[in-house]
């Protein structure tokens, strides 16, 4: 998964963000949610997700109603972003977690990931609080549901290819065959194996499309507590996606482990 963007990236002005094509754009805001080298503050991740409600909802309108309704838009949204979004080496790892290396890198991946998947949960849920107090905006609330659901995907995703580093596994393969794999390990909740048929592919097929399609479902169902009124659904979110990112992990490390060559 080769990064097309960069780490640590100035903010672009408002002028710039709306010449850059909208693929680009959600690539953008997802790359600064998922890094945790970037100290975004609460007031930060809100504009950010604000941000990526407003071009989701411009692709949304130009996808059409049947492939947002059936699942069809998020997913190849998800697949689009993906390989634009850094994931960094076992070296770099390494240097950013005081030199832990095995499990214990592992788990602080984790817990990072974790913490950063609460916290679009947390900023989430508070914009929809805003919502819920408000009426007459709640029409744009399924998009925050949405942009949330999306930034936690890619995180998730960001996270099990920089586990496969930290075990040694390395995909090899394109930018794009490579995406797409790690896509496609969150929907199983498992690594990626390079040696089945159809691991390393440059686009999907339809078995995988649709499980793919089932996980996003599943994960916007979840997500769907952070609507609550007040700051509940700020709490619910963050709960949520705390908990979700972490079983996830577990899944993929098992699997991991398993394929781990012994000495």
């Amino acid at each position: 998964m080769n990064p097309s963007s960069e780490i640590g990236r100035p903010a672009r002005s408002d002028d710039e963000e709306a010449s850059v094509l909208p693929d680009q754009q959600v690539a953008d805001v997802l790359a600064r949610l998922a890094d945790e080298d970037e100290d975004i503050g609460p007031r930060e991740r809100s504009r950010l997700l604000g941000r990526l409600v407003s071009v989701l909802a411009g692709s949304a309108r130009a996808a059409g109603a049947a492939a947002v309704f059936g699942g069809r838009w998020l997913a190849d949204t998800l697949l689009e972003v993906v390989p634009r979004i850094p994931v960094r080496d076992l070296e770099r790892l390494r240097s950013h977690h005081g030199e832990l290396s095995g499990e214990a890198l592992a788990d602080a991946l984790v817990r990072a990931a974790s913490r950063s998947t609460a916290a679009v949960g947390a900023a989430g849920g508070g914009l929809s609080a805003v919502q819920y107090a408000m009426p007459p905006t709640l029409v744009a609330a399924p998009f925050r549901i949405v942009a949330e659901t999306l930034a936690v995907a890619a995180i998730e995703v960001k996270l099990i290819a920089e586990l496969h580093e930290v075990y040694g596994l390395s995909v090899p393969g394109s930018g794009t065959e490579r995406g797409i794999a790690y896509v496609q390990a969150w929907a199983a909740r498992r690594g990626v194996d390079p040696s089945e048929p159809g691991s390393l592919v440059a686009v999907l097929g339809a078995a995988a499309k649709h499980r793919l399609r089932r996980r996003i479902a599943g994960r916007l169902g979840r997500n769907l507590s952070s609507m609550g009124p007040l700051l509940t659904g700020a709490v619910a979110g963050g709960w949520v996606n705390h908990a979700e990112t972490r079983r996830v992990a577990e899944q993929v490390r098992d699997d991991l482990r398993r394929r781990v060559p012994r000495p």
